[in-house]
């Protein structure tokens, strides 16, 4: 009975599970075709290029082990850079270097990282280790994002981002992802960052949420994560609009950093993007996405799409935040591994 009580609360808050995202957006509006442009990071950034939308600049591409020699070259260009999988998911297999220290690399947590070690990971990219469905991979080196000191209160170490959801253009739910002490500077929310929502219409921060608990403090700085707002926010949501246009998926994850000198960038697209962003926020996809869908449905099923400033335009309208649903609690909340409802 406790299960039925929380299901139709969930349905009444307009939650989206699992089983839901997956069979009335991934699979519908998400051909399978277009997967490939957004699961390789090298497609995606040349793509973003091509469109004149802003990502960390690309330096090389790793393809063979005679080519990971080249590493030197770049090092001794650039200083500082970032090694990853091409196809890596979640964060693994990422290597942040910061600087170097007579023959050693300097990792951004730190870490001395010699040569060989260095060569060596890029060989286990390029073997397949951190690639979807350990396939043959390629290792991408570019810019190091340089995090803006706006999040200097509320993050611990590494690169804090911001997900934006689009549903079919629109910008829909949105959060940041502040690295911490557990996630060793990652912003990954199953490795132990911290979502933090962040209202649509203004890009204020709100309330947080960290292991499906909802927090008002970050764990390691202690400062409150509610009430900062992020710059440049109307690009944000312009960025993560053109993105549907870019990739052709109705219902994807835009990962944006926003950097010291260059301002908000595209770190990369996700066709299957997680349902923590509900927590975070305090509201339902569900929801939102249904308002999207009356729109779409008056504005008549033969309307050529909106431009992407008039989706952020309506986007803001519909989803500024006012007050806290409060959707879960940290013992009903998502309970599978993956953080989502199977509903």
């Amino acid at each position: 009975m406790f299960g039925i009580r929380t299901w139709q609360a969930l349905r009444r808050r307009g939650i989206m599970g699992i089983n839901q995202r997956n069979s009335d957006y991934v699979l519908r509006h998400n051909a399978r075709r277009l997967y490939p442009l957004v699961d390789d990071k090298i497609r995606t950034k040349n793509l973003a290029l091509d469109a004149n939308i802003r990502v960390p600049d690309k330096y090389a591409v790793i393809r063979t082990e005679r080519e990971i020699a080249r590493i030197e070259d770049i090092a001794a260009q650039r200083g500082d850079f970032v090694i990853k999988p091409a196809q890596g998911a979640g964060g693994d297999g990422i290597l942040v270097i910061a600087d170097r220290f007579e023959d050693f690399y300097r990792s951004a947590s730190g870490r001395m990282v010699s040569a060989d070690e260095l060569f060596y990971h890029v060989s286990g990219i390029i073997s397949g280790l951190y690639s979807l469905g350990g396939q043959r991979d390629q290792a991408l080196l570019e810019y190091r994002v340089h995090p803006s000191d706006l999040f200097d209160r509320i993050s611990f170490g590494g690169v804090p981002d911001i997900r934006i959801i689009v549903y079919m253009g629109y910008p829909v739910l949105a959060m940041s992802r502040l690295p911490t002490r557990e996630s060793d500077g990652k912003a990954n929310l199953h490795q132990g960052a911290i979502g933090v929502g962040i209202d649509i219409a203004t890009g204020k921060t709100l309330s947080g949420s960290w292991y499906n608990r909802k927090i008002d403090r970050h764990p390691d700085t202690l400062h409150a994560v509610a009430g900062v707002t992020i710059p440049q926010w109307w690009d944000c949501l312009e960025l993560a609009a053109r993105c549907y246009d870019l990739s052709g998926l109705g219902y994807l994850g835009v990962d944006i950093v926003m950097d010291k000198f260059h301002g908000p960038m595209m770190l990369e697209l996700n066709a299957r993007p997680g349902l923590n962003i509900q927590i975070a926020n305090d509201d339902g996809l569900l929801r939102r996405c249904r308002i999207i869908e009356q729109h779409m449905a008056e504005r008549g099923a033969q309307a050529p799409s909106e431009a992407h400033d008039k989706r952020v335009a309506l986007a803001t309208d519909r989803f500024a935040t006012a007050t806290p649903l409060h959707v879960v609690s940290s013992s009903s909340a998502d309970t599978q591994s993956d953080s989502e409802i199977a509903v």
